[in-house]
């Protein structure tokens, strides 16, 4: 696998499940870590049993659209893959090299896709995504949408629905004995920036009667105008900003939660591509409640509360009835791990990643290198 993404630890559960199959043989290539911003993510080593995990240098290491890998060409010629999985999107330089060297050494290559708005990209951005699209032997799509959006860009080959990656149902769970908090816990984890929407939160806590408190976990441009807010709000003593911790912590830090809040907001050029801490929130049965921008809806189902984009007062009404109905807490609580054990387990996930690997070998399965975005 070629995996920026897989630079987080939590994500390599996949690969182990993958690795499973008696008939794959998986190798992951990964950068030593990846930058975002001002910060670096490193390599977690957490999941590494049934397959190897080479750690390669990666050229021009943040930019999203120009990275690669300069010594890619010795791995795939060592590895002589049948399949080259590369879960970057068409338009990015990884992807165009990965490709072109698959197909110079006879494998299959395999792309993945979150990208659910249509956008056209100047050169070369747009010669490299003609190429990958006509080239690619089978493309993933992260979501309905991004699908759409691959058709409406000329890929008639074979596409398939299937999200990046899942949750381990056995790390992300629910833990026995939680205490009763002092006040209702509500948490926001993720990026701090503008489209995100934590300012709307902010809004609606502002307004929220009773014993609560804020929890805000992430890193982001954002952060000292979030701040601020809080304190124009007159917030700062019921919201908590803690900066990000690494992966693995991520389950006992959602099962301090009374309720897991995503309040994304659809901009021209952006919008929710799927919400990941939704389903690991839901796998450790928090409560969630997600803006209807992007995929947040058809993630969360039936199984959480959605609100209007931007709708401050909508939001606030829906915690409000969080905190006053214990029944509705544990309806959603348990609805929500049973969502996630139904279609967005790691296990799950891998599965149907392995079917697709046998119907593009013509269901004969040898060995296989995978490939994956951020």
């Amino acid at each position: 696998m070629l995996s920026k993404a897989c630079v987080v630890g939590a994500y390599q559960k996949k690969l182990e499940e993958l690795a499973r199959f008696s008939d794959v043989e998986l190798t992951a290539i990964v950068p030593p870590y990846w930058r975002e911003g001002k910060r670096r993510r490193w390599l977690e080593r957490a999941h590494l049993r049934g397959y190897e995990l080479i750690v390669e240098h990666m050229a021009l290491n943040g930019h999203f659209h120009l990275h690669f890998y300069p010594h890619l060409r010795s791995h795939i010629r060592r590895l002589k893959p049948h399949i080259v999985h590369i879960d970057e999107e068409p338009y990015n330089l990884a992807t165009f090299q990965a490709l072109l060297l698959a197909k110079r050494s006879g494998a299959k290559a395999l792309i993945f896709s979150w990208q659910n708005i249509l956008r056209r990209y100047p050169p070369p951005f747009s010669l490299m995504e003609r190429y990958n699209l006509t080239h690619a032997d089978y493309i993933l799509a992260g979501s309905g949408e991004a699908m759409q959006v691959l058709r409406a860009k000329g890929y008639s080959g074979p596409l398939e629905v299937i999200p990046q990656f899942g949750v381990d149902p056995e790390l992300f769970r629910p833990f026995p004995g939680r205490p009763e908090r002092e006040a209702f816990t509500i948490g926001y984890v993720g990026r701090l920036v503008e489209e995100k929407g934590v300012e709307v939160l902010l809004e609606a806590v502002s307004g929220l009667e009773g014993r609560w408190c804020l929890r805000i976990l992430g890193d982001g441009p954002l952060r000292p105008k979030l701040e601020a807010t809080g304190e124009r709000l007159e917030l700062t003593e019921r919201v908590a900003f803690e900066s990000r911790i690494p992966s693995q912590e991520m389950p006992s830090y959602l099962n301090q939660l009374d309720v897991l809040v995503l309040p994304s907001l659809t901009r021209p050029h952006w919008k929710e591509q799927f919400g990941r801490v939704l389903v690991e929130a839901m796998a450790c049965g928090v409560p969630v409640i997600g803006s209807a921008s992007g995929e947040i809806p058809q993630v969360i189902g039936e199984a959480g509360l959605v609100f209007r984009e931007g709708d401050a007062l909508e939001l606030r009404m829906k915690l409000g009835r969080l905190m006053e109905d214990a029944g509705l807490r544990e309806g959603l609580s348990l609805a929500g791990r049973a969502r996630v054990l139904a279609c967005y387990t790691q296990a799950g996930i891998a599965r149907d990643t392995y079917g697709v690997y046998r119907r593009m070998l013509g269901g004969r399965m040898c060995g296989i290198m995978k490939a994956n975005p951020a």
